[in-house]
C-alpha cells in the first residue's frame, strides 16, 4: 500500500498590508500623483496605479530614474514621506471586516509588506491591528529584492519556520500575486479594497490566475477550507 501523506499543520498565512488589512491604497496612490505632479511630473493616478501599486520605494524611485530621469533629492524624499504619513494618520482605516476575520483565524500570521516600516508603523496603529502580528512584520527593506520577487516572501516564511507550499499568501496587487507564486505558495487574491475599480485592477488579477479570489473579508473562514484543500491535493500529487 502507498504511504498516506503526514497530517497537514494549520499552515502560514502570510498578509499584505495596505489594500488588505488596510484599505490605504487610494489615499497612497492620491499622494505620491500629487508630489509627482508637485515636482513638474504631469502624472495621472492612473499612471501611478499601473507603474507602482504594490511596489517598494526603492523601486518607484528607481522607475522614476530610469523612464523620466528623476532622482529625487533627501528633502524631496523627506517632503512626501511627510505627506503620505499625515494622510495615512487622517485618512486609511482598517479594511471592512478585517479586525473580526484576525481575531478568528487561529492559525499563524505575519505581515509582509512593501512598505516602509514607519509607514506600516502608523497603518497599523489603527485599531492596534499592529499587536495581532507583532513582532512578526517584514518589510522590502529586509531583504535584497522587493516584490514581484519572492525574496520578501520567503524571507518571511523562513522567519516564521513555514516551508513555501504551507503558505498563504493574501495579496491585492499584481506584483504581490506574482511574488507569491514565484515563491511556490499558494495566492489568495482579495479584490476588495476601494482602489480595485479605480485601478482597473480585477482583469489584470485575474489573468495572473491566483488560486483563491475573494472580495470580503468575511469569507476567510471558506478562503482558509480552500487553502487547506489545496495544500493537501498538492500532498497527494506533488509536482
Amino acid at each position: 500500500m502507498r504511504d498516506e501523506p503526514a497530517p497537514l499543520g494549520p499552515g502560514l498565512v502570510i498578509f499584505d498590508c495596505d489594500g488588505v488589512v488596510v484599505d490605504s491604497e487610494p489615499v497612497a496612490i492620491a499622494a505620491l500623483a500629487e508630489f509627482l505632479q508637485g515636482i513638474g511630473l504631469p502624472v495621472a493616478e492612473d499612471y501611478v496605479y499601473r507603474k507602482f501599486l504594490g511596489r517598494s520605494w526603492a523601486t518607484v524611485t528607481a522607475l522614476l530614474d530610469r523612464d523620466y530621469a528623476i532622482r529625487l533629492s533627501d528633502v524631496e524624499v523627506a517632503a512626501y514621506k511627510e505627506l503620505l504619513l499625515e494622510r495615512i494618520r487622517r485618512d486609511v482605516q482598517p479594511m471592512p471586516g478585517v479586525v473580526a476575520a484576525l481575531a478568528g483565524l487561529g492559525r499563524p500570521t505575519c505581515i509582509a509588506s512593501s512598505s516602509a516600516i514607519e509607514r506600516l508603523g502608523v497603518a497599523l496603529a489603527k485599531e492596534r491591528i499592529a499587536d495581532r502580528f507583532a513582532p512578526n512584520i517584514f518589510n522590502a527593506a529586509m531583504v535584497a529584492r522587493g516584490k514581484p520577487a519572492p525574496d520578501l516572501f520567503l524571507f518571511a516564511a523562513g522567519k516564521m519556520g513555514a516551508a513555501p507550499e504551507d503558505c498563504l499568501v493574501i495579496e491585492d496587487s499584481p506584483a504581490g500575486i506574482e511574488a507569491g507564486k514565484a515563491a511556490g505558495m499558494i495566492v489568495a487574491a482579495f479584490l476588495g479594497g476601494s482602489h480595485v475599480a479605480p485601478g482597473k485592477l480585477r482583469p489584470v488579477i485575474l489573468d495572473l490566475q491566483p488560486e483563491i479570489v475573494f472580495d470580503r473579508m468575511d469569507d476567510m473562514p471558506a478562503v482558509l477550507s480552500r487553502f487547506d484543500a489545496l495544500r493537501a491535493q498538492r500532498a497527494r500529487c506533488p509536482a
